[in-house]
């Protein structure tokens, strides 16, 4: 099984796949002037929700773009059942190889998918590209919470930010926070085990698979990092970055 299958499977009862709550998402919309006349780029869009919901309360028209055959199908299935169909294109491909023209869209969004293009600091060069003058980009991004605490083996392990570097990097791309919308330890709490369940149904109903060995271990190493780690050290949050006259 390819790595972005796990996902897949993991996020059977996962809609919004980030650790965020609807209201949260529709918050951001507001934040970012969202209307009919808005249109949206989401980067790693995965099924969809999000743009879904944007669409609905706001009216935007949006290109949805996902790396993963079975969520861009599951996204463009959700607009076609939801009658956003003519508001939503879905693209299936890799965010880094989509390139619909410089300064195209209102609203540039990557919302836990900055590895598209290998980091935090390169998806902002990369996607205010993708923005007119005025416009605004939307990351959905972990950091670091306890600076002082984080066990080196963890650091190690993952191209994570604390908040300060954060802010600096999107300043050397000439933007800076407009807004901070972060998830709470309930809503991180509710995301993990939802990928736990997930992950559960699928070994009990595939106990002869091929994969159920790698599967299971996906399952343990996600349960054990996210209860001896990421709870304590780990935020994430909605990050509104907007570029002031100069």
């Amino acid at each position: 099984m390819e790595w972005y299958e796990l996902y897949d499977v993991a996020e059977r009862y996962i809609e919004i796949i980030n650790p965020c709550s609807k209201e949260k998402i529709i918050e951001a919309g507001e934040v970012l002037g969202l209307g009919p006349h808005t249109r949206v780029i989401d980067y790693g869009c995965g099924s969809g929700e999000p743009l879904a919901l944007w669409a609905e309360r706001f009216g935007i028209t949006a290109v949805g773009i996902e790396f993963r055959p079975r969520a861009a199908a599951k996204a463009r299935l959700k607009m076609i059942e939801r009658g956003l169909d003519k508001q939503i294109e879905i693209i299936e491909g890799s965010g880094a190889d989509y390139h619909p023209g410089d300064h195209t869209f209102d609203i540039a969004s990557c919302m836990g998918a900055t590895f598209i293009w290998n980091g935090y600091p390169q998806a902002i060069r990369a996607m205010k590209e993708a923005i007119k003058p005025g416009g605004k980009i939307l990351i959905g991004e972990p950091y670091w919470i306890k600076e002082t605490r984080v066990p080196k083996e963890l650091m190690e392990g993952f191209t994570i930010y604390y908040e300060p570097d954060l802010l600096q990097m999107a300043r050397a791309e000439g933007f800076t926070f407009e807004y901070v919308i972060r998830s709470s330890q309930e809503e991180w709490a509710r995301y993990n085990a939802a990928n736990w369940r997930s992950l559960v149904a699928w070994l009990k109903e595939n106990p002869n698979h091929p994969d159920y060995d790698q599967v299971r271990r996906w399952l343990d190493s996600e349960q054990d990092a996210y209860l001896r780690w990421w709870r304590e050290y780990m935020g994430w949050a909605l990050y509104i970055l907007t570029a002031l006259p100069k």
